[in-house]
């Protein structure tokens, strides 16, 4: 894993809204804790021949915004409704690898249509529409970690 590698990670991490990520294989050790202005990585690594390991700190991240970009997609997409996570977990658009995915976008869905599926600790939550309209937009690709009140997907009510 090379420093860009990391350097995405703590991105990622940091976009997720995640607290606290912990990554550990064969020969580095990575955590990743945030709070609510600032970033702290802690990266301990195997040194050979018995020199002990020192933390590396990495700088913070600063997310960058694009307010008037951000105001034009809210006005967009303030027409439709959001079906979001109701809990954190693993987001899956199909029952299993080899069905087809629950609903596409253009689909018709009426309030107890499954639309997808959520996995927490090994247990699969299936997400009903609880609105009904068109599917517009699928917000998460499959297989992405979400969080509790993430969009999930965008239905058009009309």
């Amino acid at each position: 894993m090379d420093i860009k590698d990391i350097q995405n990670l703590i991105k990622f991490v940091a976009k997720s809204g995640a607290s606290e990520v912990k990554l550990e294989m064969e020969d580095i050790k990575i955590t990743i804790k945030t709070g609510s202005e600032k970033t702290e990585t802690t990266i301990l690594q195997q040194a050979p021949m018995g020199i002990p390991q020192m933390p590396v700190a990495a700088a913070p991240v600063a997310a960058v915004e694009a307010p008037a970009a951000e105001t034009v997609k809210k006005e967009e997409t303030s027409k439709y409704i959001e079906i979001t996570s109701p809990i954190i977990g693993t987001f899956y658009r199909k029952p299993s690898p080899d069905k087809s995915v629950f609903v596409e976008v253009g689909d018709t869905v009426s309030s107890d249509t499954i639309v997808c599926m959520v996995e927490a600790m090994k247990l699969f939550n299936e997400i009903e529409a609880e609105v009904s309209g068109k599917i517009v937009k699928v917000l998460i690709e499959d297989g992405t970690p979400v969080e509790f009140g993430q969009p999930l997907f965008l239905v058009d009510p009309a």
